[in-house]
């Protein structure tokens, strides 16, 4: 009797879910973001580890062990989809809203007129909200600051949005509203900052269960979602703390993702992006030396020290400071000749 595929890595339970599914090495290595050998690797450490004797073998072992129910694979799912859309457009949002860059909405495919900047800021505040009821003065604070406007001009702003967004004031309106204030209507209204946090949820699983390459992967998914300086132009309070706010969430996934291309060898690749990042934020010092330790990491130890004078001057000319103990030791660390353990890597915990 074979071992149970519950003794799998996780890793190897996907792969051999996908095998079942009866998905070929190059489609497993696309659907799971890893390299083709690396597909060819773990089918033949399953094999090994569930007793079977080839890849037929294994596919019907994936359906006896339930990793694979008849008629929900990803072939299936294609179909269906197919289905779906020759039957017409599937039940989901219909306005979707991307504030991770200057504020865009679009409708069906069709970028939408959003008006003028202050109406811009009141849909992003209500987009910010998550969903929740944002009062009237919540909206003139956010949007106005202490220069609040003579006259009542949220519930306008807010009609000409709803003519914009969806006609009409009814049950499908896309911005509800009560006595306490104004919402965007629940599963009307896709944000990009909500996917952003939802794939935060999973970068954090898969940090905490150690899953190198998933983290990565994700990490690049809610990078790919910046599309530039998030709220960009956009007036008032909330969307200054918000421009910061994101900005420092984008630093900290990019953090994140480096960390992990170093715990894998990916040198290179981290490096690169680390130099892009620290290029993009010259003053963060936890970027500069996170920059060094992967350039000592990749034995580019000259270049590293060169990370080094150059955040020194930027922080005496602009800030007039010296470099913090963080950077001061990574500094020292490496004039040892001292190669860091990729665990003592500056970790992006600002999210």
């Amino acid at each position: 009797m074979p071992t149970t595929a519950t003794t799998l890595r996780q890793q190897e339970r996907r792969v051999l879910r996908a095998v079942g599914c009866g998905l070929q090495d190059d489609e497993i290595a696309a659907d799971l973001a890893i390299p083709e050998d690396a597909v060819a690797g773990h089918l033949a450490r399953i094999l090994a580890k569930l007793g079977l004797r080839d890849r037929a073998a294994a596919i019907v072992h994936a359906f006896d062990c339930g990793l694979v129910v008849p008629g929900s694979g990803p072939r299936t799912q294609e179909a269906s989809l197919a289905r779906r859309t020759a039957a017409g457009p599937a039940a989901g949002p219909t306005v979707r809203i991307s504030l991770l860059g200057p504020l865009q909405a679009g409708q069906g495919g069709r970028p939408l007129n959003l008006g003028h900047l202050r109406q811009q800021a009141v849909l992003a505040a209500l987009a910010l909200g998550a969903g929740r009821t944002v009062s009237r003065q919540e909206l003139l604070d956010g949007v106005w600051g202490m220069e609040s406007p003579l006259t009542n001009v949220v519930p306008v702003y807010v009609y000409r949005l709803r003519k914009v967004l969806r006609t009409g004031d009814g049950p499908d309106s896309v911005i509800e509203h009560d006595r306490c204030g104004y919402r965007l209507a629940p599963g009307a209204v896709e944000v990009d900052v909500a996917r952003l946090e939802s794939l935060l949820t999973d970068v954090g699983r898969a940090d905490r269960a150690g899953e190198a390459t998933e983290v990565v992967r994700l990490c690049s998914r809610a990078l790919d979602l910046f599309r530039g300086e998030p709220l960009a132009g956009l007036p008032g309070p909330l969307a200054e703390v918000e421009r910061l706010r994101l900005a420092e969430r984008r630093i900290a996934i990019a953090q994140r993702k480096a960390r992990w291309q170093l715990r894998l060898g990916r040198h290179f690749e981290a490096i690169a992006e680390l130099f892009a990042l620290s290029a993009a934020n010259p003053l963060d010092e936890p970027v500069a030396a996170m920059l060094m330790r992967a350039l000592c990491l990749g034995g580019r130890r000259t270049e590293a020290l060169t990370v080094f004078d150059r955040t020194r001057r930027r922080l005496a000319e602009d800030l007039g400071v010296a470099p913090s103990r963080l950077l001061r030791r990574t500094y020292e660390m490496i004039l040892r000749g001292d190669h860091p353990p990729v665990a003592d890597v500056p970790a992006a915990d600002r999210w």
